[in-house]
């Protein structure tokens, strides 16, 4: 397919089969995130307990796969902890974070909060996404459940968290992920309130700062690569709109700049219109993975066990 989708500086060509994964030996189910290391490999999540992650050289060949335990798995992430890479899963069955090696080795596990007197017990736990900050610090996201950010220690020991369910400023409603951005100097939070259609900025301690509206985007994580802001958009137009997604841009002042697979973004008096899907490229985005060369990687849930889909930056 030579399909070319995006706006401005920021257009793709759609390669729908990068992935050269034997769908009989590497079975995927929903292909939730996905993650690059420092060498280059590319690291996917799907919660097919037959081989949960599925690791990619940029070329779509699988170098090796591993995951038999994380049936919920939904967020993934990657830290660089003293040269040493990390991986983070949430998985929201087992109610857990768990922090692996990049060949699935479980160094540790972070269970529910019961230092928060909102989770009576483990269910009412089901997060979704986390980041770790320069100091070590662990972030997560409860976006299937009480709607928190929780901060964490290094060691895992508990700190705050704020937010909960709610049409309020600082509150959420599907925390579903999160990310650091250092764009500006001081770092901050970028937390997505999916039903809301916006990312919330927060201090690191859990301070509202301002809220970046996306209307009729139904938002997924926020993933920073340089001066831009990627996120899938799962659906748009509302939240029952099947099959609906598409990918956006923002740049450094977080206006959207390019929408691949959706609507070209339109400013009318310095507010953004509601945007929604232009096109057929995509069904349920669930991600954005950027390369060292500003390709994107594009996993989907929901979506009939497709693989990701590669776009080129053209």
């Amino acid at each position: 397919m030579n399909e070319v989708i995006g706006h401005g500086d920021f257009r793709y060509r759609v390669n729908m089969t990068w992935s050269r994964a034997d769908a009989e030996k590497f079975p995927v189910n929903d292909c939730h995130e996905m993650v690059v290391a420092k060498n280059g490999l590319l690291y996917l999540l799907n919660n097919d307990i037959r081989n949960n992650i599925l690791v990619y050289s940029k070329d779509g060949e699988v170098i090796s796969s591993w995951g038999t335990d994380y049936p919920g798995a939904h967020g993934l992430s990657i830290s660089d902890e003293n040269g040493t890479e990390f991986l983070y899963i949430t998985d929201t069955i087992r109610h857990q974070v768990i922090k692996t090696s990049l060949d699935g080795r479980v160094v540790s596990v972070f269970d529910y909060p019961k230092e928060i007197p909102d989770y009576k017990s483990a269910d009412d736990y089901k997060p979704t996404e986390t980041v770790v900050a320069a100091n070590g610090d662990v972030y997560v996201t409860d976006g299937y459940g009480q709607q928190f950010v929780i901060q964490y220690d290094h060691a895992g020991k508990y700190i705050r968290h704020w937010g909960g369910k709610g049409s309020g400023d600082e509150q959420f409603d599907c925390a579903h992920g999160i990310a650091i951005d250092n764009r500006r100097g001081e770092p901050s939070l970028l937390v997505t309130s999916r039903n809301h259609n916006a990312l919330k900025r927060f201090t690191m301690a859990g301070v509202y700062l301002e809220s970046i509206s996306l209307p009729g985007s139904y938002v997924c994580r926020p993933v920073i690569n340089g001066e831009n802001i990627y996120a899938a958009v799962f659906r748009s137009e509302h939240n029952q709109n099947n099959g609906s997604g598409y990918i956006t841009i923002l740049d450094r002042s977080d206006r959207i700049v390019s929408t691949p697979g959706g609507t070209e973004p339109v400013y009318i008096n310095d507010v953004l219109q509601p945007q929604k899907q232009s096109g057929n490229t995509f069904i349920h985005p669930h991600d954005v993975c950027v390369d060292a060369d500003e390709n994107l990687y594009i996993p989907q849930w929901n979506s009939g066990k497709l693989y990701p889909v590669f776009l080129e930056r053209v």
